[in-house]
Formats: structure tokens, sequence, C-alpha cells
């Protein structure tokens, strides 16, 4: 509290945003003046807990245990101080996460407190867990509703310059919230930009793409732009993933525990553990990996995006899991299957629920592939919509378990609404070229 309120001051801070992610990883916040941050902080700030389950329009979500139980009832909110950040593109105004509970107990359904609840049970295995989400996203002129740039040149330097000022703030702003840029580069749809940042340890890894995501659009928002992490908007380009890059440490030796050197394929025992969990469990999370019924969409054959097979290999893009070897300190492991509209919270505890369970059952790894996946037979599949997605959750009892009954029966529910919602838009004609797609999702994702 003391340091938080020591910023405020130095600072000169005049506002502070209360601020948490929905199911959706949709920012939402109620704004407090500075004067009263130690009351609010104190004393903890109302706000319906059923705000948690609305669509990325806004629409509210009914008809499951969750809401049914508390209906519009408010939790009480409490902020977790070591979130504070200043906002460098409104020096006016500071924001921090809030957590919800309700009658005096934590409120399950929240992303955030899943997340924390299975880094937790890495901790009791004393290992941590390092990672950064990469995110492609979208910009759009506000007006206009034409991409930032008119054609497709992947990492041209002219491209990277169509809107240098935009470019610059981005770099520099996430830096300063403390989001740490490595790199930007244009991608491969007119418009589709990413920019990657060093990867922070634990619950942080999660508040950073938060952050993240909210200020890309918030400073977008400013420049006269839209910014959306929509996974697919357009039918003919491609789309924005959100890969997930992570690696194992020893909690006590602070030793990296992905890599051998005596493997052949320098991948440790646990490592190989690990990714055997990942692949069992990859149509059970890929419900969280690919969370929208537009998400699907993105998947194809092509080297940027995994197809609907189950695969590993070295280095190889065509794979569902992509492992990275360079020695102790490099090595980590890429989740491919995770598009852009992921909730980084969400996408981070089934990733570390489905890990444990290949280190705990010591599952054993498949044989990896080499050269392109997407021309290898009898693979495993993913599943290729949401209701095949739903599916395979509801059957994979170790990932339903990590994050609790109250959360998935609210979670499917979002589901089963935005399966009817574009139901009725394709019998209607009103999703023709992804219409219904853009309008539920490319604004506020």
């Amino acid at each position: 509290m003391e340091v938080v309120l020591r910023e405020i001051s130095k600072r000169m801070t005049q506002f502070v945003r209360f601020e948490f992610g929905d199911i959706y990883g949709v920012a939402r916040s109620k704004i407090v003046p500075a004067r009263h941050f130690r009351e609010k902080a104190v004393e903890g700030i109302y706000l319906p807990l059923a705000d948690l389950l609305r669509d990325p329009q806004g629409t509210l979500v009914y008809g499951n245990k969750f809401t049914d139980a508390i209906g519009f009832a408010d939790g009480l909110w409490f902020p977790d101080f070591n979130t504070f950040r200043a906002l460098p593109w409104d020096t006016k105004t500071a924001t921090i996460v809030i957590e919800p509970t309700y009658k005096g107990e934590p409120v399950t359904v929240y992303p955030r407190y899943i997340a924390k609840q299975q880094f937790a049970r890495l901790k009791q295995m004393n290992i941590s867990l390092a990672s950064a989400h990469e995110h492609e996203f979208w910009i759009m002129d506000r007006q206009t509703r034409k991409p930032l740039t008119p054609d497709v040149n992947v990492c041209s330097t002219l491209r990277n310059y169509e809107a240098a000022s935009l470019v610059e703030q981005l770099m520099s702003d996430l830096y300063n919230v403390g989001v740490d840029v490595q790199s930007y580069h244009t991608e491969h749809g007119p418009g589709q930009l990413e920019i990657n940042y060093h990867e922070a340890f634990g619950i942080l890894a999660a508040d950073n793409a938060h952050v993240y995501k909210t200020a890309v659009k918030e400073i977008a928002q400013r420049n006269g732009y839209i910014a959306s992490f929509m996974s697919k908007p357009f039918i003919q380009y491609s789309g924005s993933s959100g890969f997930i890059c992570h690696s194992l440490w020893d909690t006590k030796t602070k030793r990296g525990l992905l890599y051998d050197p005596d493997s052949p394929d320098g991948i440790s025992e646990l490592g190989r553990y690990w990714i055997a969990g990942l692949l069992y469990h990859a149509p059970g999370m890929c419900v969280f990996m690919a969370p929208t019924v537009n998400c699907f969409k993105r998947f194809g054959k092509n080297p940027f995006t995994p197809g609907f097979s189950i695969s590993w290999g070295i280095d190889n893009r065509t794979c569902t899991i992509r492992a990275r070897i360079n020695g102790e300190q490099g090595t980590y492991v890429e989740q491919r299957m995770a598009a852009s509209a992921c909730n980084p919270y969400l996408s981070l505890a089934a990733i570390i629920a489905a890990g444990i369970d290949g280190i705990q059952r010591k599952l054993t790894l498949p044989m990896k592939v080499t050269g392109n996946s997407y021309a290898v037979s009898n693979l495993p599949q993913l599943p290729t919509t949401m209701g095949e997605a739903m599916d395979a959750f509801n059957k994979d009892n170790i990932i339903k378990d990590a994050f609790g009954e109250d959360f998935c029966d609210a979670f499917l529910a979002l589901k089963m609404h935005e399966i009817r919602s574009e139901r009725d838009a394709k019998t209607n004609m009103t999703n023709i070229n992804n219409e219904w797609d853009r309008k539920m999702f490319f604004e506020y994702m």
C-alpha cells in the first residue's frame, strides 16, 4: 500500500483504474480518483460478478450455475499491489489488477485465480515457469476500416514505417508500462503486426500479456486506429497467432530443467514428460488455445499455424509443439495451438495442468516429426470446431478438474452462446466473409 501511494504521489497520478480481465480476456474497470485509492484498496470496490460472463460485445450470458447462484450480486474486489503500473500514454492515470471475493471467499471462475492455483501447484514441485505470449494483431484505420498497410510484405523495412509514430509509441510505451519489448515486424496480412516481449516468471507473465493487449488497443485508439487480437477477421488473409513460449526452472537451484546435453535431442527427461503431457491433453485444452468459434478458422496447412494434427518437433513450425534447443538457459517449448484471442491466464493454466500430468504420470513422448507434419498420416487430431473442442474438454477430467466445476459450467455456457449466435447469423445470411465474426470479436478482443 505505502509503495503504491508513494508512486501515486511521485507521479502526480490523478486516477487509478481498478481493472480485471473477464473470461474472454476483455479488460473491464472502474476509474477511481487517486485521493480515494487508500479507501478503496482497504475496503474493496463493488462490481457485479456477472461482468465476468459477458461476451465481447457486453451481452451477459445466463443459464449456468455461477450466474444462477449470484444473479446481479456485487463482488467485493481488492487490488493486488504488485500489479500497479503507471500508464505512459496517459500520465494522469495508473492501473492496478483487482481480484473478486463473494461473501468473503475467492471467486473461483475468475481467470487470474485459476492461473494462480496452477502456478501454486508447480511451486509445490519446486518448479517455476517462465513464459511469454507471441501476439500478432491487426491495425485498421478507425474511420475507413482500411488496414495500416495495403499489401503483404513480411518484415519489409518500408512497411515498418507506414505509421512510424504509432509503432514508435507502441514500443516505447509498452516498455515503460513494464512490458519489455524485444522486437517488432510486419506479419503476413495487410495491417498485421507482431511485437514480441521478454518472458517473465509466474503470474507476472499473464499480467504482462493482459497489459500488452490492452495497451496496444488503447494506444492505437488514441492514434486514430483500431487494434484487434481477433484470430481470423478476414477469410482471405492469414490468422493471428498467440504462440506461448515457456521454459521450466528449478526454484532452488535456479537451473533450467528442459535441457539435457546427454540426451540425443537435447531434451531432459522432465522436459519429455512435460511435452508428452501437452500432446496428450491437446484436444482437451484446445478450447483454451482457440477460445472462440472464429479461432478455428485460423488453423491451416502453412508453416505459420499448426494444422489439425497433434505433433511435436525440434524447431519445426508445422508442429503443434515446437521445441527450441539452445543450452540450459535458452531451451524452451513453443505451444503453437494458441490463437491471439486466447486469454493469457486460462491458456497458461491449461498448459501447466497438462504439463504437470505428463510429469506425474511419466507419459511417453511420441516420436518427433521431422519435415512437414502436414504430410504425415495417422497423427492424432485436434478438434476442428468449437463443438468438437467442447466435447474433448468435457472428456478430459485432468483439465476439467484443474479449472473447477463452477468455471467449466460458466465457460461452456459462454461457448454455447457463441455457437448459437454464429448459427443464427448463418441462418440469416449475415456472416458473409466473416461479417458476424468481426462484429462480435474485432473491436474488443
